[in-house]
C-alpha cells in the first residue's frame, strides 16, 4: 500500500490532476472503492492553514479502506492531527468494534510509519524493548473518525485493514507540505 498509494500520488502530480480526482478516474468500474474514497474525502473537507491532507486507499482481508490524514510539520517533527477512515467491510456486524479496530490500526500503523526501525551495530540489534523502540504515545495519537459504508455484502476482515493506508496517506500529505517525496519507512524529514 505504501508504494502503490505513494506512486498513485506521483502519477497524479505528473499528469497535472488532483490526486483525489485521479483516483476517482481509476475507480470508475469499482463503485465500492469509489464510495469509500468519496466518504473519507467528504468527511475530511479542506485542510486548515499550515496543515495538509494526504489520501490513500487500500483493500485487504476483503475490506476496502480509504484514509485521509491531516498532517503538519514543525521543524523535523511530523504531527498527524486527525485521520478520517472510511471503509466497506460488508455487513457491519458490530460498528463499535469496527471503529475501535480502525482507531487501533491507525495508531499501530503510525507507530510503524514514524518510528518503526530496527538498527544493527556490530551485528547486534540495538532495540531490546519499548524503552529504546519508540511507538506512538497517547499525546501523539490523532483523533480518528470512522465512517462505515452501509453494505449488503458478506462481512469481511476488520482487524488489520486500517493499517496499510496510513503510511502513504501521511507521506502524501508531507509532499503537499514540503514538496519532497519520502520513499522509505520510517518517514523522516531530515
Amino acid at each position: 500500500a505504501f508504494f502503490k498509494e505513494s506512486f498513485i500520488d506521483e502519477l497524479a502530480q505528473a499528469a497535472g490532476i488532483d490526486e483525489v480526482q485521479f483516483r476517482r478516474n481509476l475507480l470508475q468500474r469499482h463503485p465500492r472503492h469509489l464510495a469509500v474514497l468519496d466518504a473519507a474525502v467528504k468527511a475530511a473537507g479542506a485542510a486548515p492553514a499550515g496543515r495538509a491532507h494526504g489520501v490513500a486507499l487500500h483493500q485487504s482481508f476483503g475490506t476496502i479502506v480509504a484514509e485521509v490524514a491531516q498532517v503538519s510539520v514543525d521543524g523535523s517533527e511530523i504531527r498527524v492531527h486527525k485521520v478520517w477512515c472510511a471503509l466497506d467491510c460488508g455487513i457491519a456486524v458490530n460498528p463499535n468494534i469496527i471503529a475501535q479496530q480502525m482507531e487501533s490500526a491507525v495508531v499501530f500503523g503510525l507507530s510503524a510509519a514514524l518510528f518503526g526501525e530496527i538498527t544493527l551495530k556490530n551485528g547486534q540489534i540495538q532495540q531490546s524493548n519499548f524503552h529504546d523502540y519508540p511507538v506512538l504515545r497517547m499525546n501523539q495519537a490523532p483523533q480518528v473518525e470512522t465512517i462505515i459504508i452501509k453494505s449488503a455484502e458478506p462481512p469481511e476482515g476488520i482487524g488489520e485493514p486500517g493499517v496499510p493506508p496510513i503510511a502513504p496517506a501521511v507521506a502524501n500529505a508531507l509532499f503537499k507540505l514540503n514538496g519532497k517525496r519520502l520513499r522509505s519507512l520510517p518517514l523522516r524529514l531530515s
